[in-house]
């Protein structure tokens, strides 16, 4: 079974794709980037703005497909320049404090889309 998962809380897809893909077991997240739904800009502010932003975009598909945040179980993250990763990490930190933390991947990539500094995509595991 595949079902995609949709909702205007979070930003609406930019290309081919779907914001999650929902099966038996998991939720596939999409990566989110920090683009405000109710303007379809990118949020004003740093990387600590931006990955705000980006976790409450993934908030946000998750709760659409009946989970939360303490569902994750991967992470990747990519920044637009490793030297935001302390940044990052301080408000990535904040959003799975009572959790378990998920595996995780960071890297550095050469751009992202729409010149955001942050993209994070995720997996969640249903139950």
């Amino acid at each position: 079974m595949k079902k995609v998962i949709a909702t205007n809380q979070a930003p609406a897809a930019i290309g081919p794709y779907s914001q999650a893909i929902e099966t038996d077991a998991f939720v596939f997240l999409s990566g989110q980037i920090p683009i405000n739904p109710a303007t379809g800009e990118i949020v004003e502010g740093g990387i600590k703005e931006q990955t705000t932003q980006v976790f409450e975009n993934i908030a946000a598909v998750l709760k659409e497909a009946g989970l939360t945040l303490d569902h994750v179980v991967k992470t990747t993250v990519f920044l637009a320049d490793i030297s935001l990763f302390g940044e990052m990490n301080e408000v990535y930190a904040h959003y799975f404090e009572g959790c378990t933390f998920p595996a995780r991947s960071a890297f550095a990539v050469k751009q992202l889309p729409k010149g955001a500094l942050v993209e994070i995509e995720s997996i969640a595991v249903k139950g």
